[in-house]
């Protein structure tokens, strides 16, 4: 068994990747299990690898151990580039949002368009497991399927994804926060992810 480091402070998304890793021979090990605590990662980059990079550089010099971190970046077809929110999900004018000023916002932004929104998340990670040992991608292969982004919320919001709520699949019309049943290891990305760390890891 593997002992890597998620450098993520999200406990939802920690178990998300859990949930996605769980048929390879990784145990992942969480930041607040670590000896000591250390400033988040600034991500002042301009793609979600560069943030991803920054995140996995930091930790890697903080612990010495394997360590991975991932970022996303949130895409709409057929906007402008200056409202276009890219690696800014959470800051899409400059100032943090928190979940609640998420939702507003961009609920928001999709009736100023109609009130629905053709959207994609593009994903990358960078794997450290040594100082000249790294591992990166950013590709299809980890980046999800299209999905609405809709004006009007459904269901409660979920912590650590609060788009969730505004949040269609295409294929079904449901919202996110109705597909409770979907297995995130059963997704393209989760297969995305572990075909990453096979290659990666030599497993």
């Amino acid at each position: 068994m593997i002992e890597i480091l998620y450098g993520t402070g999200n406990p939802a998304k920690f178990d998300y990747m859990r949930r996605i890793l769980s048929p390879l021979p990784i145990r992942l090990l969480s930041l607040q299990k670590m000896p000591f605590p250390v400033p988040e990662a600034e991500e002042t980059g301009s793609s979600p690898l560069e943030n991803a990079r920054q995140k996995s550089r930091l930790y890697f010099t903080a612990y010495q151990i394997p360590v991975f971190s991932c970022d996303s970046g949130l895409y709409f077809e057929g906007l402008p580039e200056e409202v276009q929110p890219g690696v800014h999900v959470r800051r899409p004018q400059g100032k943090r949002l928190n979940d609640e000023e998420m939702t507003a916002y961009y609920a928001a932004l999709a009736s100023r368009f109609g009130g629905r929104l053709t959207a994609r998340y593009r994903n990358a990670v960078s794997l450290m497991t040594g100082a000249e040992r790294v591992f990166e991608r950013m590709d299809e292969s980890l980046s999800g399927d299209p999905f609405f982004i809709v004006s009007k919320p459904r269901g409660r919001r979920a912590k650590g994804f609060p788009l969730d709520c505004l949040s269609v699949e295409i294929k079904s019309g449901r919202y996110y926060t109705e597909l409770s049943d979907y297995p995130a290891e059963e997704s393209s990305v989760g297969e995305g992810f572990r075909r990453f760390f096979s290659q990666s890891l030599g497993l």
